[in-house]
């Protein structure tokens, strides 16, 4: 096995049963330790340990047959003694080594099923997006994270920067599970006023931990992000209100008016509002019924006039309600409406952004067949108000800049499906950007296929089977924008009315993008696709 050499390498100082429970103890001289993972392995719990100190704890598969490895950064403990505590004997403990490298780095972003421009962690499992800020440059992500396998358990707050939204930087973990419970969803601000006193422009991050209760917990970093300091006091709020023991997902933004901070979180199927003047001492304040889980609250102007303002609530299904909103309570005016269908869930937007621009990325629920790593994350798209012919409404495009990982551009406006779609057929890239308008002419349904799979059908005041009313009645006008990357394909109707987000199925044949229905009836209004780059 490639890995014997590291392992003779690797320093262990004792290994020895104590009862049911099983220890090793490695002085760490190198980066990471890695750990061989088998599915057909039972989860074993292992504590952390630095001296008589818990720094974590975990659930592992470890097995002398791994699927699999996954790996831990101990780059922090160099030259100190780590002992990992075992609830009882493991199979494959002596294949777990230190080395500079983690198993299988030779090869990342390279694996058959890796996203090539959506965000996917190294190795373990993802899901909700967390702590979305940008600060100083970057724009963090902090994510529902598994360290230790490819399916969900060990809720750690995973850690990833960057400086367009399209290209990222994958660090170490954030938050990881302690006495009070796991790391469950939650936001992140930037104290500019330093009202919590932990410093002027401390990264706060505001978190679920999930233990005997759900309960609300406060975190504060003075380095950016990659170090946290949990609050001795926590936890800040608890599920006193209502029977249900739900009580999680707290997103909290300044509300300046009140010049104090703002909480939404998910109680009682429903939303629950609290204030705080310094992000430790928190005052429950309303309830709104009718949302599940991951809420969410910000404002936007109408049509970008600064002087029509609505504030929108959502939540993980991605239906919003149009309202009024003072620090306290918020006042519905329109809805339930929704964007998002299909494959994304638990999106959540970026507080503090330089242009002020309200950017969301959603949890990608989409498997990762056969990888060390599983689920991503969908990419960022913008969200505006419009004015349409039903009301004001929720619109979802992706970020300009996409168009950094724009390659080959091909025009082929003008065309008949026909002639489209031989020209298609020669485009080979499997990562793909598609801006398009279709007309028919006749009333007939418009479809687009990939591969041989049905990605679109557009169909009178249809899309993809959902009612989404013609913006301008009387005619039969498509818009719709197309990211296909290797495992997943997100469609944007209508300038972002309607969001579909899906799995990319095996293909069936190699015709790539294929434009389907009475030829002779669909007017290529506009049709650009562009050859995109990896990210990584």
């Amino acid at each position: 096995m490639k890995f014997l050499s590291l392992i003779i390498g690797l320093t262990a100082l004792a290994t020895f049963a104590q009862g049911q429970e099983t220890v090793k103890e490695y002085k760490i001289t190198s980066k990471y330790l890695n750990f061989p993972v088998a599915k057909k392995q039972d989860r074993l719990k292992v504590n952390f340990l630095t001296g008589k100190d818990t720094l974590t704890y975990a659930v592992v598969r470890i097995d002398n047959e791994p699927d699999y490895w996954v790996f831990k950064d101990v780059s922090q403990f160099k030259g100190q003694t780590l002992k990992l505590v075992f609830s009882k004997s493991v199979k494959g403990i002596e294949k777990i080594y230190q080395s500079d490298i983690f198993a299988g780095q030779d090869s990342l972003y390279k694996e058959t099923n890796r996203p090539q421009f959506h965000f996917s962690s190294r190795r373990g499992w993802n899901n909700d997006p967390n702590g979305l800020v940008y600060k100083d440059g970057e724009y963090h992500l902090f994510y529902q994270h598994n360290p230790y396998e490819s399916e969900w358990e060990n809720m750690t707050w995973g850690h990833a920067v960057s400086k367009d939204l399209v290209h990222w930087e994958e660090l170490n973990d954030a938050l990881y599970p302690d006495k009070i419970g796991t790391m469950f969803s939650g936001s992140a601000v930037v104290d500019k006023n330093n009202t919590s006193g932990w410093g002027k422009d401390a990264l706060v991050a505001m978190y679920t931990a999930d233990g005997k209760k759900e309960t609300q917990c406060v975190a504060y970093s003075l380095d950016n992000g990659r170090t946290f300091n949990k609050f001795a006091g926590n936890p800040v709020v608890k599920p006193e209100r209502f029977a249900s023991r739900d009580s999680r997902d707290p997103k909290v933004t300044w509300y300046e008016p009140n010049k104090e901070w703002s909480m939404v979180m998910y109680e009682e199927a429903g939303l629950s509002f609290f204030t705080s003047k310094n992000l430790k001492d928190w005052k429950f304040e309303s309830h709104l019924p009718g949302f599940f889980e991951c809420a969410e609250l910000f404002q936007l102007p109408v049509d970008n006039d600064p002087k029509k303002m609505l504030w929108v609530a959502t939540a993980a299904s991605g239906t919003y309600m149009l309202g009024d909103f003072d620090g306290k309570k918020f006042s519905p005016k329109y809805g339930k409406y929704r964007t998002t269908y299909g494959n994304q869930y638990a999106a959540q937007t970026y507080n503090n952004t330089p242009d002020g621009k309200r950017i969301q990325i959603g949890w990608g629920t989409i498997a990762s067949k056969g990888m060390p790593f599983n689920q991503m994350m969908c990419f960022p798209t913008e969200f505006t108000l419009r004015t349409t012919k039903e009301g004001v409404r929720l619109f979802s495009q992706p970020i300009a800049a996409i168009s950094k990982l724009h390659a080959a551009e091909h025009d082929l406006s003008g065309l008949t499906a026909d002639q489209a779609n031989e020209k298609l057929g020669q485009i080979k890239s499997g990562l793909l950007h598609v801006v398009a308008r279709f007309e028919s002419l006749s009333g007939s349904a418009v479809s687009v296929d990939y591969q041989g799979n049905r990605i679109a059908t557009m169909d009178g005041d249809e899309i993809n089977g959902i009612q989404i009313p013609q913006p301008n009645p009387g005619s039969l006008i498509f818009d719709v924008e197309f990211l296909i990357d290797r495992t997943s394909v997100e469609s944007y109707f209508q300038n972002g009315l309607s969001v579909f987000v899906a799995p990319l199925n095996a293909a069936k044949k190699q015709s790539g993008l294929q434009i389907l229905g009475d030829s002779k009836a669909i007017k290529i209004q506009k049709l650009i696709v562009y050859e995109l780059k990896s990210a990584w």
